[in-house]
């Protein structure tokens, strides 16, 4: 068939408005609005048959007056997106299976294989109205919003993209966990145990740095991204431990690091401390989670009997760059699963008594466990330092003070004393 007669085909179903009938032929040829294609094909094809030129009538029988509406869809785009800060954005469309199977219906009966799909229409014509009243772009690979218009209830809903902030967090106070955790006994509900909270910690170092940067940015929530996590009674100080926070639904988004970062520190002081260094992305997040980076503890030995300082160096000396066999801690074993790992411990150092303690500093590959290679944890751990002065002993004090991120040196320091100094 030629194209006109694939037109009489198309109208041999009813009529059908311009844009309807232009997208039938919408991958053929390019420069012109699917309505112009449409009104075009009926002038020629009113030529060619030498009849006169009718236009499209009110009624479609594919869209069913749908592509008549799209100005009013696009006011409603734009109140829905008021008081919501963006710079780019993105429109989708859910069709009425309705109205999908009037087109491919049509698609399928005359093997058209040029024709657009509906969705891909209106996404681009409402893109293009929304993008001329806000001055606004669209982005079709990272928008700041996503709206989705629900053609069948008339609505429109409005996605907000998260954005992400690349830093490190000191944790100054004992006893407070790097993530929320719901309640045991209630599991978040809200009980008396846990005051009608749903938490089994007031606090966690995610909700301590969430909280001013969601109040900031008009935000959804949070959720905190750690290279690792240092155990609740532990502290994390030196360097800090490298983090991204993923703000969810922010209605605003210029970040202004610098104030963000004295907001949470202000906000926290003398529980937790961050730098807050810069934007990241998305992809970031698997490459921090995943990243295997060493680790330098600073940890309290009690001994149960007395010790000279050439036993205590002869046994550390003994772990030095010696790899470790770790069964699961009995401590986490009622939620890990139960495996031997090889960890090495890359240096470890006496560094003097403190009170009736040993002080020691250890570097370790990451996902060494510290507290079981110094007490064994029941000959789960071997070798160990009990197991080398042949006397029990415990982690009192465990200090994180530094946590490598090779993350960091894919950006040189002058784009991060940029992104420091600047408000992004």
């Amino acid at each position: 068939m030629t194209v006109l007669d694939e037109v009489d085909a198309i109208l041999a179903y009813g009529d059908c408005c311009d844009a309807c009938l232009g997208r039938f032929f919408g991958k053929r040829s390019h420069g012109l609005s699917n309505e112009e294609r449409g009104r075009s094909l009926r002038i020629a094809r009113a030529i060619e048959r030498h009849e006169p030129f009718v236009p499209a009538k009110g009624d479609c029988c594919i869209c069913g007056g749908l592509f008549a509406s799209l100005d009013g869809w696009a006011d409603r785009v734009v109140t829905a997106l008021e008081g919501v800060e963006y710079a780019t954005f993105l429109v989708g469309t859910r069709i009425p299976p309705l109205l999908a199977e009037n087109e491919e219906m049509i698609w399928s009966d005359l093997s058209l294989s040029h024709a657009e799909p509906m969705k891909s229409e209106m996404n681009r014509e409402i893109g293009k109205r929304v993008s001329a009243r806000t001055g606004r772009v669209v982005d079709f690979r990272h928008p700041d919003v996503v709206v989705l218009l629900d053609i069948a209830h008339g609505t429109v809903e409005v996605q907000r993209s998260p954005l992400f902030i690349y830093g490190r967090y000191r944790k100054l106070e004992r006893g407070i966990p790097q993530t929320h955790w719901d309640c045991r006994t209630c599991r978040g509900a809200g009980c008396e145990r846990c005051g009608f909270t749903g938490k089994q910690y007031p606090d966690s170092v995610e909700e301590l740095i969430a909280r001013p940067i969601v109040a900031a940015l008009v935000a959804d929530g949070a959720v905190l991204h750690g290279s690792g996590r240092e155990d609740i009674d532990a502290r994390m100080i030196g360097t800090g431990r490298p983090f991204i926070l993923e703000v969810a639904g922010p209605r605003r988004r210029t970040l202004d690091i610098r104030a963000l970062e004295r907001a949470v520190n202000e906000s926290a002081a003398g529980r937790i401390e961050v730098d807050l260094v810069r934007p990241a992305a998305r992809p970031e997040v698997e490459t921090l989670k995943s990243s295997r980076s060493h680790k330098k503890y600073r940890i309290l030995v009690e001994v149960d009997g007395a010790l000279s300082d050439e036993a205590i160096e002869s046994a550390l000396s003994a772990l030095r760059g010696v790899t470790i066999r770790q069964r699961t801690p009995s401590r986490v074993a009622h939620r890990r699963a139960d495996k031997v790992r090889d960890r090495t411990v890359l240096d470890i150092r006496y560094l003097g008594r403190e009170g009736a303690g040993v002080l020691v500093e250890v570097l370790g590959e990451a996902g060494l466990y510290i507290k079981e290679l110094i007490s064994g944890d029941g000959g789960r751990t071997r070798p160990s330092f009990a197991e080398g002065i042949g006397l029990p002993a415990r982690v009192t004090r465990l200090d994180v003070v530094l946590v490598e991120d090779p993350t960091e040196e894919e950006n040189d320091g002058t784009s991060q004393r940029s992104a420091k100094e600047d408000a992004v």
